[in-house]
């Protein structure tokens, strides 16, 4: 990787992520529970999540400039979310907080070996129009991502960045069909989780038909996450694959999202497709070394530092 990315050269990419906004309440344990009965907790915290939300956080401690979209409710857990966006540099003015509404809540367990269960309420009486959004002001940024729990919002978004010429990054967690259908026309880079890409293709046994088959329903590149696997994807010639990077596993919330937003970050510094997804791997598996899906999340220094000597698996 012979960029800007790895240079002292300052980056500031301008980028632009819609979606969800979640509030999470983690607690640690020793193993996963597999039934009914009491555990004891080691650890709880308490702050914001979501995949676009946390996606905004990567990239702002990366030194992006980054403004998140989304809606919450005017609840307690609402101010909360906007409150830590903005104490952790997201822009939020594009953050619309709904009277009567209720947040989206998430309680996260999570064991010794770093693995988690989710627990996600998407809230309640949340508005779908997104005819609030500062669409215009799309064109100044230099990329747009969405997920997939708010379609017609980033439908709207991605509309805009497509006639504005500005790229697309779609964080393809689970959702149903019609979702993908809508949006990966307007989708430049699909990022898919590996149970959002089965659940999408679910006749299909292996990640290259399954990726062939998102690139066919028009986004110009599909690629999946694979954990410690690395990632694989395609722009519809041959399959191509990154290796996961060999680090010592803490706590894997949050993982995916940082991933997106880390992609996102180095598409903005005009990296090529390969390099972005070879920094973005390497910033997840960093943050996969703290606690936490914010608190352990790197700075563009210590990726610079850590990066050359990271180990593929």
């Amino acid at each position: 990787m012979d960029n800007a990315l790895l240079q002292g050269r300052l980056l500031e990419p301008s980028l632009i992520c819609i979606g969800l906004s979640a509030y999470d309440l983690t607690w640690e344990v020793q193993t996963l529970p597999s039934g009914g009965g009491k555990l004891r907790a080691t650890n709880f915290r308490q702050g914001g999540g979501g995949m676009a939300a946390n996606a905004a956080v990567a990239a702002a401690k990366l030194g992006g400039r980054v403004q998140f979209w989304g809606r919450a409710g005017d609840d307690l857990a609402g101010h909360a979310m906007a409150d830590e966006l903005r104490a952790l540099g997201v822009d939020v003015t594009g953050l619309r907080l709904f009277e009567g509404a209720r947040s989206s809540v998430s309680g996260i367990v999570v064991d010794a070996l770093g693995e988690r269960s989710i627990v996600n309420f998407r809230g309640a009486d949340l508005p779908d129009d997104p005819s609030w959004l500062p669409l215009a002001t799309i064109a100044e940024a230099d990329v747009v991502l969405g997920d997939v729990r708010w379609p017609d919002g980033v439908a709207a978004a991605f509309g805009a960045a497509r006639r504005a010429e500005v790229p697309t990054v779609l964080d393809g967690d689970v959702a149903d069909s019609a979702v993908f259908d809508t949006l990966l026309p307007l989708t430049d880079y699909a990022v898919f989780s590996e149970p959002g890409l089965a659940g999408y293709a679910p006749g299909l046994t292996n990640e290259e038909s399954r990726l062939r088959h998102a690139i066919a329903r028009g986004c110009r590149l599909a690629a999946v996450t694979l954990g410690e696997r690395g990632l694989v994807w395609t722009d519809g010639g041959s399959l191509q694959h990154q290796r996961g990077f060999q680090v010592d596993v803490v706590d894997t919330t949050g993982a995916g999202d940082v991933f997106h937003g880390a992609f996102a970050f180095a598409l903005g510094t005009c990296a090529g497709v390969a390099d972005a997804l070879r920094f973005a791997a390497a910033v997840a598996a960093l943050k996969c070394t703290q606690s936490g899906g914010r608190a352990g999340l790197p700075d563009l220094a210590r990726v610079r530092a850590t990066l050359p000597n990271l180990k593929e698996s």
